[in-house]
């Protein structure tokens, strides 16, 4: 067990903290509050947090190479300009009961969005691969919760975790075609439940366990190499970021918490920052 420890980088609290990814062309990092319907941007440099209001749940914000963000919203993927005020639709598919949920952006810059149902009904979401165009393709589907994606630093793997399996698995990842095959299992998680992930420079996994207190950095071949105890029980994705990319920033969640858990984990729904634990990657653009 690792003995670094969290530090909180926004109090918050967020009602259901996700999505981290470092913004390399402004040195921030970009977190949403799905439930809040809210983006954050967080600059390490000031201690400030921005945030801006959307009009639908969101599941994820990713940078976009024409500037702006692409929103992963409850009703589909939307396009927001720099000024953030201009919003249009990319793709629209909304679905009865269903919102989009965690969201990640591949080598090549196409964005896959997964989905889920509301009252996480077995099967009832989806894994989508959009391109800059707006061109979609459900990849995957009879998801149950669709959550962490990410490549391998060679591009040639693709990991994936659908929470309640409680599993991490991998694909092989064509990186021209965008085409998934072989999918396999790399490790099952025995602690919580598998939420976000990220991969570092070395190809291995860091997972964060909602439900499990921790986050954990898994290496290719599924062996447990490192854990990292949080403050909260719900921590829910980490992501690399800072100038150098040691730091881990790690979203949490508040929601469905009662009032005695609360009390036991007041920084719940906060954004965590563990200090130069590794060595990560930058995140690619969407090319939209």
């Amino acid at each position: 067990m690792a003995d670094r420890h969290a530090e909180i980088a926004v109090a918050g609290p967020a009602e259901l903290g996700e999505g981290p990814t470092w913004d390399a062309g402004s040195e921030t990092l970009l977190w949403v509050d799905i439930l809040g319907q809210r983006v954050h941007r967080y600059d390490p440099r000031t201690g400030s947090n921005e945030s801006l209001e959307v009009p639908q749940h969101v599941g994820a914000a990713k940078p976009r190479s024409q500037g702006g963000l692409v929103l992963n919203l409850a009703e589909g993927i939307a396009l927001l300009d720099a000024d953030g005020v201009g919003r249009n639709w990319l793709v629209y598919w909304a679905r009865e009961g269903v919102r989009g949920n965690d969201a990640a952006v591949d080598p090549m810059g196409r964005l896959w969005a997964g989905t889920m149902r509301y009252d996480t009904a077995t099967g009832g979401g989806w894994l989508a691969r959009v391109n800059g165009d707006g061109a979609a393709k459900v990849v995957l589907d009879s998801v149950t919760i669709s959550n962490g994606l990410g490549w391998s630093p060679d591009e040639k793997l693709m990991y994936y975790v659908d929470t309640p399996t409680g599993r991490l698995d991998v694909f092989d990842y064509d990186r021209d075609s965008g085409e998934i095959t072989n999918r396999r299992t790399v490790a099952e998680v025995d602690r919580g439940s598998p939420d976000g992930l990220c991969v570092d420079a070395a190809g291995c996994v860091w997972v964060a366990l909602w439900g499990g207190w921790a986050v954990r950095r898994y290496t290719p071949d599924g062996r447990l190499d490192a854990e990292y105890e949080m403050p909260v029980a719900n921590p829910t994705a980490p992501c690399f970021g800072g100038p150098r990319f040691e730091d881990l920033y790690v979203t949490s969640a508040r929601v469905g918490l009662s009032e005695q858990q609360l009390a036991a984990q007041p920084d719940a729904g906060a954004l965590f920052v563990l200090p130069g634990v590794g060595s990560g990657l930058p995140s690619a653009v969407f090319t939209g």
